[in-house]
C-alpha cells in the first residue's frame, strides 16, 4: 500500500472542499483533496453566489472566470410571481408581483457600499468545474476525484485515512494532521460519530433540468427566478418555480431551465418520470412543449445541523455540517464561508504561530451563523405560502374558483379589488426577507476568543435580516472603502490576502504601526500595518467611506483578521501599544508570551482513538 503524509486531507470535492483547497494553496499549506465521485456535480443545484463568496473567490483568483460565465447583471436584477405561464385563461402569464433581488444587479447603493464585488449567479454544474480546474492548477496532482475514503482512524498525531483509487483499485494510506470533512455527511461523520439533526422532510420536491425554448411565453428579461402561481394547480409551491440556467443566453432567452415542483411525501407519481413531465407540461400550460430533459431529481427540503463542527482532528464544513432549503441561496455560500473561516486558522496553527484553541473558534463562530442561516432558509420557504394566502388560493378549490380569486387584481370593478391588491403587495414585500437579506448573507458577526470585546454597546440592528450596517465593532466584517497609496486605488478589503492581518491606525496612530511591525518581526507573523486617513497617512481615504464607518479617533487602531473580520479596536491611543498588541495577538492566536518574549503555543488537545 502506498503511503502519503500531508498536513491536511480534504474529503469531498464540492463547493466547500474545493474552496478549502484553493484557500489552503493560497496560504501555502500542503494538502490532498479526494472525492469519491468521478467528477463535479451533475445537477445545477445552488446558483447564487453572494458578495462575501465573491470576495473569497477574488482572493483565491477564480472570481474573474466565474463572472465571465455567470448571469449578466441585467438578467438577475429581480424575481417575479406570475399567474402561471401559458394557457387558455385570459389572465395566464400575467405578472402578480416583481421584486428587486440580490442588490438589483449591483445598482442598489447599499450593496455597492458594502463590497467591491457584486453578487453573481452560476449554477453549480458550471461553477464546480471552474473551481476544480483552479484548485488543480494551484495544487497539481493533489486534487483527486474518483478516490474514496474507505477507512479512518484518529490518534494523537492526527488521522490515518485509507483511500481507494476507484480507477485502478489501488489503495493509498494518508497520514494527515487534520482532516476536513466536506463530503456532504456521507462518510466521515458516521465514522467519527458526528450526526446532523433538525427538521427533515419539510417539503418533497422534484426538479427537472431541461433545454427548452420558453421565450414565446416569457417577459421580464431582468427576472432570474419565476414563481408560477398557477391558479389551476392551487398556488405557488403547488405550481412550480422556473429558474433560468443559461449558459450562453440568459433572461427570457435562456437555453436551459430548472423547473421545481412540490409533491406530497407519499405521492408515487414523484418517482415516475413520465408523470412528472406530464405534470410539468400541464403546469407550464404547454402540452406539446419540446424539451430535452437532462436530469430529473427528487429531493427533500431539510434544515439540519451537525452536533459538532470539530471532532478532535476532524472538522466539518459545507453540507457535512449543515443542509438548508435552497430558498435564499445560503447553503453553498455558507459552505464557502466555512472553508474560508477555517483555513487561515489551520495555516497559522500548522506554522506554529497559533495554538490549538484558535481551531476551536471555528465551531464557536460558524455554528451559530450556519444555524441562523438554516432558520432563515426554512422561514423563506414557508413565507411563500403568504402569496397563496393573500390571493386566497387553495389546492382544495376548483380551478375556476381560484381564477376568480385573482381577477380582482386586474379589474377594479370587482368586489374586494383594493383589499386584494393590498394583501398581495404586502405578501410580495415580505419576500424581501429572502431576496434582500443583506445582513444575513453579508453582515453576520462572530463571537469567540479570536474576537476581543471592546466594551462598546451591543449591536442592535435596524433590521436583522435585510439591512447590513457597516461597523468596526469587534466581530463585525471589515467595512468596505476604496483607499489610495501613491495614486493607486485599491479596495481596503483587498489588502487582506494570503493569511495577512491588517493593523489599521488613524492618521496620528504611528505608534500602533511601529508596534505592529515590531511584533510581526519578533513573532514572524504576517501583519500589514499602516495609517489611513484623509491626509498625512500611508493610505488616503479618498471617498471618506472609511471615515464614515471607522469609529476610532485619529490615534486609534483596528486589527483585522485574515478573513476580513475585525478582531480588536481601540478608539484612542494606548500608553504601551506594543504590549497591548502583543496581548491582543496572544488572545486571537490562543498563545501565551512569557516575560522574556518567548512564545508558548498550545499543542493540539488530546484525541481519542476511534
Amino acid at each position: 500500500m502506498k503511503e502519503l503524509n500531508v498536513p491536511v486531507l480534504i474529503v469531498g470535492g464540492g463547493g466547500a472542499g474545493l474552496t478549502a483547497s484553493m484557500t489552503l494553496s493560497s496560504l501555502g499549506v500542503r494538502h490532498l483533496l479526494v472525492s469519491a465521485f468521478p467528477g463535479t456535480s451533475i445537477l445545477p443545484k445552488a446558483h447564487v453566489l453572494n458578495q462575501r463568496s465573491m470576495e473569497i473567490f477574488t482572493e483565491v483568483g477564480v472570481a474573474e472566470a466565474i463572472y465571465e460565465r455567470s448571469t449578466p447583471a441585467e438578467n438577475m436584477r429581480a424575481t417575479g410571481w406570475y399567474a402561471g405561464m401559458a394557457g387558455d385563461h385570459e389572465a395566464y402569464g400575467r405578472t402578480l408581483g416583481h421584486l428587486e433581488a440580490w442588490g438589483a444587479g449591483y445598482t442598489d447603493p447599499d450593496y455597492i457600499a458594502a463590497s467591491p464585488c457584486r453578487t453573481c449567479n452560476l449554477p453549480q454544474i458550471r461553477l464546480e468545474p471552474l473551481l476544480r480546474a483552479h484548485a488543480e492548477k494551484l495544487n497539481p496532482g493533489n486534487v483527486r476525484f474518483h478516490h474514496e475514503l474507505t477507512g479512518l482512524k484518529q490518534d494523537a498525531e492526527g488521522v490515518v485515512a485509507t483511500i481507494l483509487n476507484k480507477d485502478t483499485n489501488e489503495t493509498l494510506q494518508v497520514r494527515a494532521r487534520y482532516l476536513l470533512a466536506a463530503d456532504g455527511g456521507r462518510t466521515v461523520g458516521p465514522i467519527v460519530g458526528v450526526s446532523l439533526t433538525g427538521q427533515r422532510d419539510i417539503i418533497k420536491m422534484v426538479s427537472i433540468h431541461m433545454t427548452a425554448d420558453l421565450s414565446p411565453w416569457l417577459h421580464d428579461d431582468d427576472v432570474l427566478i419565476r414563481w408560477l402561481v398557477n391558479p389551476s394547480f392551487g398556488g405557488s409551491w403547488a405550481s412550480g418555480v422556473l429558474v433560468g440556467m443559461g449558459p450562453e443566453h440568459w433572461g427570457t432567452k435562456s437555453e436551459e431551465w430548472v423547473f421545481h415542483m412540490k409533491y406530497a411525501t407519499d405521492d408515487p407519481d414523484a418517482m415516475k418520470d413520465e408523470n412528472v413531465l406530464a405534470r410539468m407540461r400541464a403546469t407550464l400550460g404547454v402540452k406539446d412543449l419540446s424539451a430535452k430533459v437532462h436530469k430529473i431529481s427528487t429531493w427533500m427540503m431539510e434544515g439540519v445541523l451537525a452536533d459538532h463542527f470539530r471532532k478532535d482532528s476532524v472538522f466539518f464544513l459545507g453540507d457535512a455540517a449543515h443542509r438548508h432549503p435552497p430558498t435564499g441561496g445560503l447553503g453553498l455560500n455558507s459552505a464557502v464561508h466555512d472553508a474560508y473561516n477555517l483555513c487561515w486558522k489551520l495555516s497559522l496553527v500548522l506554522a506554529g504561530k497559533a495554538g490549538d484553541g484558535l481551531l476551536d473558534t471555528y465551531e464557536a463562530e460558524r455554528k451559530p451563523v450556519d444555524k441562523a442561516n438554516i432558520d432563515c432558509s426554512i422561514g423563506n420557504a414557508m413565507n411563500h405560502f403568504k402569496i397563496d394566502q393573500a390571493l386566497n388560493l387553495s389546492s382544495d378549490k376548483s380551478a375556476e374558483d381560484n381564477w376568480a380569486e385573482l381577477m380582482p387584481l386586474w379589474d377594479d370593478s370587482l368586489p374586494g379589488s383594493a383589499e386584494k391588491k393590498h394583501a398581495l403587495n404586502a405578501a410580495i414585500a415580505s419576500q424581501t426577507m429572502e431576496f434582500h437579506h443583506h445582513n444575513v448573507e453579508f453582515g453576520y458577526r462572530y463571537h469567540s476568543t479570536a474576537v476581543i470585546d471592546d466594551g462598546s454597546p451591543a449591536y442592535v440592528p435596524l433590521d436583522p435580516v435585510r439591512l447590513y450596517e457597516p461597523s468596526t465593532r469587534p466581530g463585525h466584517p471589515l467595512p468596505h472603502a476604496f483607499v489610495e497609496m501613491q495614486g493607486e486605488r485599491v479596495a481596503l478589503s483587498g489588502l487582506v490576502a494570503s493569511g495577512q492581518f491588517l493593523v489599521i491606525a488613524g492618521e496620528q496612530g504611528g505608534a500602533w504601526v511601529e508596534a505592529a511591525r515590531t511584533l510581526a518581526q519578533a513573532r514572524g507573523l504576517p501583519i500589514k500595518a499602516f495609517t489611513l486617513g484623509l491626509a498625512d497617512s500611508d493610505y488616503i481615504d479618498v471617498r471618506m467611506a472609511w471615515l464614515k464607518n471607522r469609529a476610532i479617533s485619529a490615534r486609534g487602531v483596528i486589527v483585522v483578521r485574515p478573513d476580513r473580520y475585525v478582531a480588536y479596536r481601540s478608539l484612542a491611543e494606548h500608553a504601551d501599544p506594543e504590549a497591548e498588541l502583543a496581548s491582543v495577538f496572544d488572545s486571537i492566536l490562543s498563545v501565551s508570551s512569557d516575560e522574556d518574549g518567548s512564545l508558548a503555543v498550545a499543542r493540539a488537545g488530546s484525541v481519542e482513538l476511534v
